[in-house]
């Protein structure tokens, strides 16, 4: 089944239950991919969805770190919960370690010398990650780890 029918079915399988704040979730999680399949007139595939969807988690984490901020708790508690439900769709996240040898492979890969090599590195490192890992924290763990090089 793809990341897409799944998608599908769990609106129905909500909308049956009647469990309001995750149908809301997905719903708006339906929507974000109708518009990139609309926008880009092409049928969304696994990879396409999951890029939508961690863009979705990651704009959820900014706000509700933003709402936090700005003392407004239960707006913050709102935006954890659709995390919850759309981090659902994510892959496994990548350890530590997997992270760190992902990194070396990366650098091994592309050669690099030192911190202009940088984006060809993240280049490598992009789709193996995708969906896997804050790819922010990746670029801060790779610039530490070329500025020793």
């Amino acid at each position: 089944m793809t990341l897409k029918n799944r998608i599908n079915e769990d609106m129905k399988a909500a909308m049956r239950a009647r469990e309001v704040d995750r149908l809301s979730a997905i719903r708006m999680l339906h929507a974000a991919i109708k518009q990139k399949e609309i926008d880009e007139r092409v049928e969304a595939d696994d990879a396409l969805v999951l890029g939508i969807v961690d863009k979705l988690v990651k704009q959820r984490r900014d706000s509700a770190t933003q709402y936090e901020q700005a003392g407004r708790p239960e707006l913050a508690a709102r935006e954890r919960a659709e995390i919850d439900v759309l981090s659902a769709y994510l892959p496994q996240q990548a350890s530590a370690e997997e992270l760190t040898a992902e990194i070396e492979a990366a650098i091994a890969a592309s050669g690099a010398s030192g911190p202009q090599d940088m984006g060809r590195v993240m280049g490598v490192l992009k789709p193996r990650l995708a969906g896997r890992a804050d790819m922010a924290q990746v670029s801060a763990q790779l610039r530490s780890r070329l500025a020793v090089r």
